[in-house]
Formats: C-alpha cells, structure tokens, sequence
C-alpha cells in the first residue's frame, strides 16, 4: 500500500514537472493603464534567455516559451513588468515612470551626466533611467522582425509627367537624381514573390541604379554632358532621347578627409536581422575603408537622442567597431531630435574643405517630436542653408518601411538616398560605390532642356517627378538641387513626338481662335537650326554659393542604330512604365524588356545588368 502512495505521489510530480515544461505561445496586448491605449514597439523577452520580440503598432505580441517561466515588458519611460507563464493568453497593462530623473546619455565606455536641456532639451528629462536600463539588458537573438510582414509601408504618390507641347513649353527643368532606393525596393518585392506598390517605383531611380559608360570630365569642370537619340522601342513612330552627365572620379587617396556622423535609429521598429543587425553590418563596410584621417561619431535615436561615441579617428576601427555592436532596438523613435543632434555634432567637429557628412540609417518611421513630412523638410532645410554638411539616408526594413520620409530627408539634405535589402546591396552602395555615395565633387545640379519646335512637337521626361523644377529656377542660385558624387553617373530619358507624326499626337491641342502660334508667317519666331535641342547644365561646388553652366546641342540624324547602354536603359524605362501601368507604356510590355535588356549587357563586372534580366523575368511570370 505504502508502495502503491509513493507510485501515485511520483506520478504527480513528474506530471507537473512536465507541465512546467509544456512549451506554449503566449498571446496578448499590452496597454497603458492611464487610458488603455495599446503600446507599440514594447520589448518582451523571456528572463534569463536572449529570446525576445516586441509588440506590432496595435500593441499584439506572440512569444513561444515554457509554462512556469517569466516574461519581462520593457519599454522606454514605462515600469518594467515581469509576468509569470500560467496561460496562452497574457494581457499586460503598463504604467508610466513619471519619477524625476537625471538626464543620462548612454556613452560606449561609460555613462555621461548632463544638465537640463543641453543634449534633449525641455521635456527631455524623464525616461533616461529605463533606456539605460533597457540597453543593458541581453539582445533578442536575430530573427526577422515582425514588421516584415506588416503592410504600414508608406510612398509618396507619383503623378506620371505627360506629354508637352514643344511650341508652347520649350524648356523643361528638373534637378538631377541620383538616388536609386528605389530599385532594390523593388527587387525586394519581386523576390518575394510580390508585385511592388505602383508609387514605389520612380523611373529615374531605376535608371540610376546603373552605371553607364558616358566620357569622363576633362579639364576643371566636375562634370560632363553626354547625349543619344535612337528609336523608342514602345512607340516606333516617337525617337528616345538619353541625356548622361558623367561626375569625375577620384581615387582613394585623393579623396579629402571625413567628418562622419552615424546617425542611427534603435527604436523598437528597427529590431530585427533585416534591420539594425544589418545596419550594424552594413556600417562595419564603411569602416574598413577609413583612413586615418577620417574621423567617425555615433549617434543614436530612440525615445530620445544621444552621442554613443565622439568623434573617433578611423585609425581606431576597433573601437567604432565596438560602439556598433553594443547597440540594441527599443522604445519610440525621436528621429527629429536625433537630426538636430547629429547636425550639431558634425559642426562641432567641421573639417575646413573636407567631407563633412551625416549617415541615417532608419526605416523613416519617426512618431515622436518632428515627425510629419512638411515638418522634417523644415528643420532639413534649416540645417541644409547653415552648414555644408551632407546628408546620406540609408533605408533599411520592410513592412513598415516610410519611403516617403526617407525621400524628404534625402532631397532637402544635400544628400542621397538608397535602400539596404541585403549585404550586397550594402556592398555595392558603400564599398564599390564608395566615393560616389560619400563624397560630392558638384552641388546644386540642375537640367534644362530646350526643345526646338521646328524638330519637335511634343515631348515628355519620363521619371523625376518629384524633382521638377519651375523654368525660372534654373538661373536661381537660391534654388536646391541635386548633387553628384565622385563617379556619379546621372541619366535621363524624353521620349520625343517628332514634327511631321500624324495622328493624335500626344499634348497638343486645337488651334486658338483669337491669336496666331509662335512660327507662322504672321510671327515667324523660330530659327532654322538642324538641333532637335540643347542641354543646359548648373553645378556649383561642393562649398560653392555660385552657379556654372555648361551647355551641350543634340542633333538628330535619325537611324536606329544606338549603343548597348541605350538599349539597356531604353529596357529599364520600359520596365518602369509597365510596373507602373503607365499610360504611355505604349506597345512595351514584359517579354520586350527582357529581350532588350539582354541586347544591352555589355561587360557587366559586378553582374546587376544581369539580375536586371532575371527580375524582369520573374515579373513576366508572374502576371502571366
């Protein structure tokens, strides 16, 4: 009998032995008791283990763990909660620390007191204690985060250019890009299987994902103007008109010392492999190409700002190295005030007729302080007209990806922008294309081209639509534009409606009743001049206030025979227009793509022509 107890007794216990370790996934949300609003971005790990995830933007979270085992709620500015696993289905309300304390700034070898206002400024004080608390607290193990398969993603929206008429609108002015987020954007989507949102897809920065092979520089000017006409492979009876601007090269040695500042974002949003761990990663490229003389800060943002590590030389990588690898992902995200800071550390340590840089590494999604568009294209603007700092914007993350910020920042910051999908993609921007993602030879770059109507009836840009310029802007010294780094190439397509094409001819319309157009014998205004047009250029230098032009005629002498890099770019527009759903796709489609981008390879050393073909094909695919 006694035997028979002790049977039973054994039986309990290593029932409930087994059922502390009934693995489980623990569901929930998690709120705020003042009133009851869901908390994003809240950090729950399970103690004692780097096992970890944070909440979605509805404050949802899901963790797989053990019963009997604890979960930590951990979040900038709240109390941290520790929850005990009884059940599958844990709702946690968190409170507010609404105790007064020091301002503290995370510093990688210590920890730095400062007085009120001079690093956050007023209503910075509070928080300080938990995001220290936070950051010391083990990294969740990398794993893609769950943004990746939100749908938060944020574009601004393209309105496609139209035809113009050349007699009415001869001039067309926009300001250079060279931005090319946008095509591994969209490789990202494909390669998951998916079509990209049409606003994701700006033409130019598809174009200028690639290098082309247009002449050099020669002589003092930075930059040089290369032109070609063929057919357009979408429209046969229209021509295609491909304008190049080539900025010179520098080799490395050449190059004049850095004044960088790492900008980086380490709110909640950014956990994650495809995130900050790659940021981390990223970065670490850019560091084995310092050179003694370059100098490096770190700052990072999350519920507030902070310098995690002055300006370091780049003999010291280990030590840059380090400050990178001891940052983690949690809480808000203060991307205004991580802007001022970082601006302010890159004056402090200004290097006279050097680069002097800011690099932001973030997904764009600011949601304390400045946060809004028009607001961050403020505050850029003011930092952009009192100082020559640039400005390169690093995208990272999906799912909730804020493309539309991230094109502000880049576009009023004297900058540059590019999306970081992989460690080739950081590869190709920050180590093959190093000088032209770093360092600006001309600033301020705008184009305007004259039509000649004697040639030319109608014509149409086809991308920039963010970066359309007003004809007067052109001679304006005030205006912004875009800016070219060492190596930079720049294209530009028009598709053009010769004089003498019959039929509904795109952007005309009817005559005027009560007045005669420009040319006819009435008013004969026009010149008879071969050129189909001129392209007029404005650069100022890299510290320059004032503006040099230069200008370069096209004449067209019809044919059809054109170079292999015209062919591919002619590829990529069409590309575009189809992914788009462009009313001007005209007889393009798929099919055409790939059989024209593989005409226009050429060498091909780092491969992206052919990837090129690879994605278009798997487009064709998948509509199909």
């Amino acid at each position: 009998m006694k035997a028979k107890r002790l049977s039973v007794l054994l039986v309990c216990v290593l029932a409930s032995l087994g059922l502390s370790a009934q693995a489980v996934t623990v569901m929930g949300t998690v709120t705020d008791v003042s009133d009851g609003q869901p908390i994003p971005f809240v950090t729950i790990m399970v103690k004692g283990t780097t096992a970890g995830v944070t909440s979605d933007i509805d404050g949802k979270y899901s963790i797989s763990t053990t019963i009997g085992s604890t979960l930590v709620f951990s979040f900038v500015g709240y109390e941290t909660k520790e929850v005990k696993v009884t059940k599958s289905i844990i709702d946690v309300v968190m409170r507010q620390d609404t105790r007064q304390l020091d301002e503290m700034v995370g510093v990688a070898y210590g920890v730095e007191q400062r007085s009120s206002g001079a690093l956050f400024g007023s209503g910075r004080r509070k928080q300080k204690k938990a995001e220290a608390a936070y950051r010391a607290a083990p990294s969740p193990s990398p794993q893609y985060s769950m943004y990746d398969n939100m749908n938060a993603e944020d574009y601004n929206k393209v309105v496609e250019n139209r035809f113009k008429s050349a007699s009415e609108d001869p001039l067309s002015t926009f300001s250079i890009d060279v931005d090319a987020a946008s095509y591994s954007n969209m490789r990202r989507y494909v390669n998951k299987g998916e079509m990209p949102p049409m606003d994701a897809i700006r033409t130019e920065e598809l174009l200028n994902y690639f290098s082309y092979n247009y002449e050099k520089p020669t002589g003092n000017e930075p930059v040089k103007i290369t032109t070609e006409v063929g057919e357009c492979l979408w429209n046969p009876t229209h021509r295609l008109v491909r304008i190049g601007v080539k900025a010179k090269e520098m080799a490395g040695e050449d190059m004049p010392a850095s004044n960088l500042v790492f900008l980086i974002d380490v709110s909640g949003s950014m956990w994650g492999a495809t995130r900050l761990d790659l940021v981390k990663s990223s970065l670490k490229l850019l560091i084995n190409n310092l050179r003694d003389k370059d100098r490096v800060a770190i700052v990072v943002y999350a519920g507030s700002a902070g310098e995690v590590l002055p300006s370091t030389s780049g003999a010291d990588k280990q030590k840059i190295r380090e400050a990178l690898e001891g940052l983690t992902a949690g809480g808000s995200t203060a991307g205004g005030a991580g802007i001022q800071l970082a601006y302010k550390i890159a004056k402090k340590n200004y290097i006279e007729g050097g680069n002097n840089r800011i690099i932001l590494c973030t997904d764009g999604d600011f949601n304390v302080g400045v946060s809004s568009n028009s607001e961050l294209e403020t505050l850029i603007e003011n930092e952009r007209k009192n100082s020559n700092v640039f400005l390169t914007v690093l995208g990272y993350g999906m799912g909730n990806y804020k493309d539309g910020k991230m094109q502000t920042l880049a576009e009023k910051g004297n900058g540059n922008h590019a999306y970081i999908d992989n460690m080739q993609e950081a590869n190709k921007v920050l180590v093959n294309e190093f000088g032209a993602t770093i360092y600006t030879v001309a600033k301020d770059v705008k184009l305007q081209i004259e039509f000649n109507p004697v040639k030319v009836q109608s014509y149409r840009l086809i991308g920039y639509e963010s970066r359309l310029l007003n004809k007067e802007d052109f001679n304006d010294d005030t205006k912004d534009a875009g800016e070219m780094g060492a190596g930079h190439t720049v294209t530009a397509l028009y598709e053009v409606v010769p004089v003498g094409v019959k039929g509904n001819i795109p952007g005309s319309v009817d005559d005027l009743k009560y007045q005669k157009p420009v040319g006819t014998s009435q008013d004969d205004a026009y010149t008879d001049s071969p050129e189909m047009l001129t392209v007029k250029l404005r650069y100022k230098e890299p510290t320059g206030s004032k503006s040099k032009k230069i200008e370069v005629p096209l004449v067209d002498k019809g044919g059809s025979d054109v170079s292999e890099d015209f062919r591919f770019a002619a590829a990529v527009a069409m590309f575009g227009q189809q992914l788009r759903n462009s009313d001007f796709k005209g007889e393009g489609s798929y099919d055409k793509v790939v059989e024209l981008a593989r005409t226009g390879l050429g060498e091909d050393a780092q491969g992206y022509r052919r990837e090129f073909v690879r994605l278009a094909e798997t487009v064709s695919g998948m509509v199909k």
